[in-house]
C-alpha cells in the first residue's frame, strides 16, 4: 500500500508499546492505526496515544501482546481505527477495531467512520423519540433503546 510508515517496537509494558520510527518526517499522528504482525501470522492492531520525543511513538494495544519482541516491525497507513457502518453492520458483532467476531463475513469498512471523531452538531440531532432496532430479538422485545442514545449492551453471567 502507499503511505507506509515503518518502525520498530522499542519497548513493551503489558498492552502499552513504544515504537521507534527511523524517518522522524512520517512519525503517525496521535489516534493511528498500526499493524504489528506476529510469527503465527495474527495481527494485532495499536493506536497512537502519544509522541515522545521526535522519534517515537506510546500506543496502545487493541490485542494480546503475548509473542511480541522488541526490534519487530510495525507498520502505519496513516489511517485510524475504522468502523463499519450502514444496514449491513445490524444485529451483528464487532471487536474494537471493526473486524466481525460472530463467525460470519466480515464487513467492508471502506465508508466507514473512525473511533475518534467530533460529536455531531446539535442542528443534525432530531428531537422525536425513535426506538432503535438492534436486530438482535431480545434485547429489542426486553430494553428497546431510542435513538441517537450511547449504550452499552453487557451481559452478565448469572
Amino acid at each position: 500500500m502507499a503511505n507506509q510508515i515503518k518502525g520498530k517496537i522499542s519497548q513493551i509494558i503489558g498492552p502499552v508499546i513504544d515504537v521507534v520510527f527511523t524517518d522522524v518526517e512520517a512519525i503517525p499522528s496521535i489516534y493511528d492505526a498500526l499493524e504489528i504482525t506476529k510469527g503465527n501470522g495474527e495481527k494485532v492492531v495499536l493506536e497512537v496515544e502519544q509522541h515522545i520525543g521526535e522519534d517515537t511513538v506510546r500506543c496502545i494495544a487493541m490485542d494480546a501482546t503475548d509473542g511480541l519482541q522488541r526490534g519487530q516491525e510495525v507498520i502505519g497507513y496513516g489511517n485510524p481505527i475504522t468502523m463499519p457502518i450502514g444496514d449491513a453492520v445490524n444485529g451483528r458483532l464487532f471487536n474494537v477495531v471493526g473486524d466481525a467476531i460472530d463467525g460470519l463475513q466480515n464487513i467492508s469498512k471502506e465508508g466507514g467512520l473512525p473511533i475518534h471523531r467530533p460529536a455531531p452538531k446539535f442542528d443534525q440531532l432530531s428531537t422525536s423519540a425513535e426506538v432503535l432496532f438492534t436486530g438482535i430479538k431480545v434485547i429489542d422485545l426486553i430494553e428497546p433503546y431510542a435513538k441517537e442514545v450511547r449504550l452499552d449492551c453487557s451481559v452478565v453471567p448469572v
